[in-house]
Protein backbone atom coordinates (compact mmCIF):
# COMPACT_ATOMS: atom_id res chain seq x y z
CA UNK A 1 0.00 0.00 0.00
CA UNK A 2 1.38 3.40 -1.02
CA UNK A 3 -0.60 5.54 1.40
CA UNK A 4 -1.90 5.49 4.96
CA UNK A 5 -5.14 6.93 6.28
CA UNK A 6 -4.72 7.96 9.91
CA UNK A 7 -7.79 8.47 12.09
CA UNK A 8 -7.49 10.27 15.45
CA UNK A 9 -10.59 10.51 17.62
CA UNK A 10 -11.12 13.01 20.40
CA UNK A 11 -14.01 11.13 22.01
CA UNK A 12 -13.38 7.52 21.01
CA UNK A 13 -13.00 5.59 17.78
CA UNK A 14 -15.59 2.87 17.14
CA UNK A 15 -15.21 -0.22 14.99
CA UNK A 16 -18.11 0.98 12.84
CA UNK A 17 -16.41 4.27 12.03
CA UNK A 18 -13.15 2.49 11.24
CA UNK A 19 -14.99 0.14 8.90
CA UNK A 20 -16.67 3.00 7.03
CA UNK A 21 -13.38 4.86 6.65
CA UNK A 22 -11.64 1.71 5.48
CA UNK A 23 -14.31 1.18 2.83
CA UNK A 24 -13.97 4.79 1.65
CA UNK A 25 -10.31 4.24 0.74
CA UNK A 26 -10.36 0.50 -0.08
CA UNK A 27 -8.04 0.09 2.87
CA UNK A 28 -6.43 -2.89 4.52
CA UNK A 29 -6.94 -3.93 8.12
CA UNK A 30 -6.32 -1.19 10.67
CA UNK A 31 -3.11 -0.87 12.65
CA UNK A 32 -3.86 0.32 16.17
CA UNK A 33 -1.72 3.25 17.29
CA UNK A 34 -3.69 3.91 20.47
CA UNK A 35 -6.68 1.73 21.47
CA UNK A 36 -9.94 3.59 20.96
CA UNK A 37 -8.13 6.75 19.85
CA UNK A 38 -5.94 6.36 16.75
CA UNK A 39 -5.44 3.89 13.90
CA UNK A 40 -3.57 3.66 10.62
CA UNK A 41 -5.35 2.17 7.61
CA UNK A 42 -2.96 1.29 4.75
CA UNK A 43 -4.61 2.15 1.46
CA UNK A 44 -3.83 2.38 -2.28
CA UNK A 45 -5.28 5.88 -2.82
CA UNK A 46 -4.24 9.43 -1.92
CA UNK A 47 -7.79 10.67 -1.51
CA UNK A 48 -11.29 9.39 -0.92
CA UNK A 49 -14.69 10.27 0.63
CA UNK A 50 -13.37 9.97 4.16
CA UNK A 51 -15.16 13.00 5.60
CA UNK A 52 -18.54 11.60 4.58
CA UNK A 53 -17.64 8.24 6.10
CA UNK A 54 -16.81 9.86 9.44
CA UNK A 55 -20.31 11.33 9.64
CA UNK A 56 -19.40 14.50 11.53
CA UNK A 57 -17.64 12.70 14.38
CA UNK A 58 -14.91 14.67 16.21
CA UNK A 59 -12.16 12.86 14.31
CA UNK A 60 -9.05 14.30 12.68
CA UNK A 61 -7.73 12.41 9.68
CA UNK A 62 -5.22 12.57 6.85
CA UNK A 63 -4.13 10.38 3.96
CA UNK A 64 -0.34 10.56 3.66
CA UNK A 65 2.38 8.69 1.76
CA UNK A 66 3.45 5.53 3.55
CA UNK A 67 7.15 6.25 2.99
CA UNK A 68 9.22 8.68 5.06
CA UNK A 69 6.47 9.34 7.56
CA UNK A 70 8.70 10.11 10.53
CA UNK A 71 10.03 13.59 9.99
CA UNK A 72 13.55 14.55 10.96
CA UNK A 73 12.91 18.26 11.52
CA UNK A 74 10.11 19.90 13.53
CA UNK A 75 9.35 23.59 13.01
CA UNK A 76 6.62 24.93 15.30
CA UNK A 77 4.92 28.26 15.79
CA UNK A 78 4.61 29.32 19.44
CA UNK A 79 1.53 31.45 20.22
CA UNK A 80 -1.74 29.47 20.10
CA UNK A 81 0.26 26.45 18.92
CA UNK A 82 2.86 25.43 21.51
CA UNK A 83 1.37 27.75 24.15
CA UNK A 84 -2.35 28.35 24.55
CA UNK A 85 -2.25 32.16 24.48
CA UNK A 86 -1.04 35.10 22.39
CA UNK A 87 1.77 36.50 24.52
CA UNK A 88 1.74 39.93 22.84
CA UNK A 89 -1.98 40.31 23.56
CA UNK A 90 -1.32 39.40 27.19
CA UNK A 91 1.38 42.07 27.44
CA UNK A 92 -0.90 44.64 25.83
CA UNK A 93 -3.63 43.97 28.38
CA UNK A 94 -1.21 45.04 31.11
CA UNK A 95 -0.47 48.23 29.17
CA UNK A 96 -4.18 49.04 28.93
CA UNK A 97 -4.44 48.32 25.22
CA UNK A 98 -5.68 44.74 25.37
CA UNK A 99 -8.75 45.12 23.17
CA UNK A 100 -7.00 47.25 20.56
CA UNK A 101 -4.00 44.93 20.21
CA UNK A 102 -6.14 41.78 20.22
CA UNK A 103 -8.16 43.19 17.32
CA UNK A 104 -5.01 43.84 15.30
CA UNK A 105 -3.74 40.36 16.17
CA UNK A 106 -6.94 38.80 14.84
CA UNK A 107 -6.60 40.70 11.57
CA UNK A 108 -2.96 39.74 11.22
CA UNK A 109 -3.58 36.07 11.99
CA UNK A 110 -6.38 36.04 9.44
CA UNK A 111 -4.07 37.47 6.79
CA UNK A 112 -6.04 40.70 6.48
CA UNK A 113 -3.09 43.01 7.22
CA UNK A 114 0.68 42.77 6.78
CA UNK A 115 2.30 40.98 9.72
CA UNK A 116 5.38 43.21 10.05
CA UNK A 117 3.33 46.41 10.03
CA UNK A 118 0.86 44.92 12.48
CA UNK A 119 3.68 43.88 14.82
CA UNK A 120 5.27 47.34 14.82
CA UNK A 121 1.88 48.94 15.45
CA UNK A 122 1.09 46.66 18.37
CA UNK A 123 4.52 46.88 19.98
CA UNK A 124 4.42 50.68 19.81
CA UNK A 125 1.49 50.55 22.23
CA UNK A 126 3.75 48.85 24.79
CA UNK A 127 6.09 51.83 25.07
CA UNK A 128 6.80 52.62 28.72
CA UNK A 129 5.48 49.30 30.02
CA UNK A 130 7.63 47.93 32.83
CA UNK A 131 9.70 44.88 31.98
CA UNK A 132 8.11 43.23 35.03
CA UNK A 133 5.10 42.74 32.76
CA UNK A 134 7.14 40.13 30.88
CA UNK A 135 7.48 38.05 34.04
CA UNK A 136 3.79 38.48 34.85
CA UNK A 137 2.81 37.34 31.35
CA UNK A 138 5.14 34.36 31.52
CA UNK A 139 3.60 33.31 34.86
CA UNK A 140 0.19 33.11 33.14
CA UNK A 141 1.42 31.29 30.02
CA UNK A 142 0.37 27.66 29.68
CA UNK A 143 1.66 24.97 27.33
CA UNK A 144 -0.66 23.46 24.77
CA UNK A 145 -1.62 19.87 25.71
CA UNK A 146 0.71 17.42 24.01
CA UNK A 147 3.43 19.99 23.27
CA UNK A 148 6.10 18.43 25.48
CA UNK A 149 5.25 14.90 24.31
CA UNK A 150 5.50 15.95 20.66
CA UNK A 151 8.90 17.59 21.03
CA UNK A 152 10.49 15.05 23.34
CA UNK A 153 9.29 12.08 21.30
CA UNK A 154 10.63 13.50 18.05
CA UNK A 155 13.95 14.42 19.66
CA UNK A 156 14.27 10.94 21.15
CA UNK A 157 13.92 9.58 17.63
CA UNK A 158 16.63 11.80 16.17
CA UNK A 159 14.67 14.82 14.95
CA UNK A 160 15.90 18.41 15.23
CA UNK A 161 13.27 20.64 16.83
CA UNK A 162 12.90 24.39 16.48
CA UNK A 163 10.45 26.98 17.76
CA UNK A 164 9.97 29.68 15.09
CA UNK A 165 7.75 32.53 16.18
CA UNK A 166 6.66 35.98 15.13
CA UNK A 167 6.59 36.69 18.85
CA UNK A 168 9.50 37.50 21.10
CA UNK A 169 12.72 35.74 22.07
CA UNK A 170 12.04 36.59 25.72
CA UNK A 171 9.23 34.01 25.60
CA UNK A 172 10.54 31.56 23.00
CA UNK A 173 13.72 31.03 25.01
CA UNK A 174 11.72 30.08 28.07
CA UNK A 175 9.28 27.89 26.15
CA UNK A 176 12.13 26.16 24.33
CA UNK A 177 13.87 25.40 27.62
CA UNK A 178 10.71 24.10 29.27
CA UNK A 179 9.48 21.96 26.38
CA UNK A 180 12.86 20.78 25.09
CA UNK A 181 13.29 22.45 21.70
CA UNK A 182 16.81 22.42 20.30
CA UNK A 183 16.53 25.93 18.87
CA UNK A 184 14.31 28.97 18.98
CA UNK A 185 13.96 31.92 16.59
CA UNK A 186 11.78 34.99 17.13
CA UNK A 187 11.79 38.79 17.26
CA UNK A 188 13.69 40.75 19.90
CA UNK A 189 11.57 43.08 22.02
CA UNK A 190 13.63 46.16 22.86
CA UNK A 191 13.84 47.69 26.34
CA UNK A 192 16.10 50.04 28.33
CA UNK A 193 16.47 47.69 31.25
CA UNK A 194 13.40 48.97 33.06
CA UNK A 195 10.72 49.69 30.45
CA UNK A 196 9.86 48.63 26.93
CA UNK A 197 10.83 51.10 24.21
CA UNK A 198 7.88 50.32 21.94
CA UNK A 199 10.06 48.78 19.22
CA UNK A 200 11.48 45.47 18.04
CA UNK A 201 14.78 44.77 16.37
CA UNK A 202 14.85 44.62 12.59
CA UNK A 203 14.46 42.69 10.36
CA UNK A 204 11.20 41.28 11.64
CA UNK A 205 10.73 37.52 11.60
CA UNK A 206 7.58 37.22 9.52
CA UNK A 207 5.88 34.72 7.21
CA UNK A 208 8.69 34.64 4.67
CA UNK A 209 11.34 34.46 7.39
CA UNK A 210 9.67 31.40 8.89
CA UNK A 211 9.93 29.57 5.56
CA UNK A 212 13.51 30.78 5.16
CA UNK A 213 14.34 29.44 8.62
CA UNK A 214 12.89 26.06 7.68
CA UNK A 215 15.06 25.91 4.56
CA UNK A 216 18.17 27.01 6.48
CA UNK A 217 17.72 24.47 9.27
CA UNK A 218 17.05 21.70 6.77
CA UNK A 219 20.22 22.58 4.83
CA UNK A 220 22.26 22.85 8.03
CA UNK A 221 21.35 19.29 8.96
CA UNK A 222 21.60 17.81 5.47
CA UNK A 223 17.85 17.54 5.08
CA UNK A 224 15.24 18.53 2.52
CA UNK A 225 12.08 20.52 3.37
CA UNK A 226 10.24 17.28 2.59
CA UNK A 227 11.87 15.86 5.75
CA UNK A 228 10.21 18.54 7.90
CA UNK A 229 7.03 18.78 9.92
CA UNK A 230 5.74 22.36 10.27
CA UNK A 231 2.80 23.32 12.46
CA UNK A 232 1.05 26.62 13.13
CA UNK A 233 -2.30 28.32 13.33
CA UNK A 234 -2.10 31.74 11.65
CA UNK A 235 -1.57 33.33 8.25
CA UNK A 236 2.04 33.96 9.27
CA UNK A 237 2.56 30.18 9.23
CA UNK A 238 1.15 29.39 5.79
CA UNK A 239 4.44 29.58 3.85
CA UNK A 240 6.29 27.17 6.15
CA UNK A 241 3.29 24.82 6.34
CA UNK A 242 3.13 24.63 2.56
CA UNK A 243 6.89 24.17 2.25
CA UNK A 244 7.20 21.27 4.72
CA UNK A 245 6.78 17.64 3.76
CA UNK A 246 4.12 17.45 6.48
CA UNK A 247 2.50 20.82 7.05
CA UNK A 248 -0.24 20.95 9.67
CA UNK A 249 -2.76 23.68 10.43
CA UNK A 250 -3.44 23.29 14.16
CA UNK A 251 -6.81 24.61 15.41
CA UNK A 252 -6.12 27.22 12.78
CA UNK A 253 -7.61 30.40 11.44
CA UNK A 254 -9.74 29.83 8.29
CA UNK A 255 -7.11 31.19 5.88
CA UNK A 256 -4.49 28.85 7.31
CA UNK A 257 -6.77 25.83 7.42
CA UNK A 258 -7.74 26.40 3.78
CA UNK A 259 -4.08 26.57 2.70
CA UNK A 260 -2.96 23.41 4.54
CA UNK A 261 -3.31 19.86 3.31
CA UNK A 262 -3.54 18.50 6.86
CA UNK A 263 -5.67 20.01 9.62
CA UNK A 264 -5.98 19.11 13.29
CA UNK A 265 -9.24 20.53 14.57
CA UNK A 266 -10.29 18.27 17.45
CA UNK A 267 -7.22 16.73 19.11
CA UNK A 268 -4.12 17.99 20.88
CA UNK A 269 -0.53 18.05 19.61
CA UNK A 270 -0.04 14.32 20.14
CA UNK A 271 -2.02 13.96 16.91
CA UNK A 272 1.12 15.03 15.02
CA UNK A 273 2.88 11.94 16.34
CA UNK A 274 0.06 9.66 15.24
CA UNK A 275 0.25 11.24 11.75
CA UNK A 276 3.87 10.08 11.63
CA UNK A 277 2.93 6.52 12.61
CA UNK A 278 4.10 6.65 16.22
CA UNK A 279 2.25 4.38 18.62
CA UNK A 280 1.18 5.82 21.97
CA UNK A 281 3.50 3.33 23.67
CA UNK A 282 6.43 5.09 21.97
CA UNK A 283 5.58 8.54 23.28
CA UNK A 284 8.12 10.26 25.52
CA UNK A 285 6.31 12.27 28.16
Amino acid sequence: MQHVLTLIARDGLSDAVIARAREAVSGAGPIVLSPGMAVDIPCPVSEGPVAAALDHHAIDWAILPADSRRKRLLIADMDSTIVTSETLDELAAQAGFGAEVAAITRQSMAGEIDFASALRQRVAMLRGLSTTALDATWARTSLMPGATTLVRTMRANGAVTALVSGGFTWFTGRVAAQVGFDRHHANTLLHDGATLTGAVSEPILDRDAKATTLRALAAEHGLDPADALAVGDGANDVAMIQLAGLGVAYHAKPVTAAAARVRIEHNDLRALLFLQGYRAAEFVT
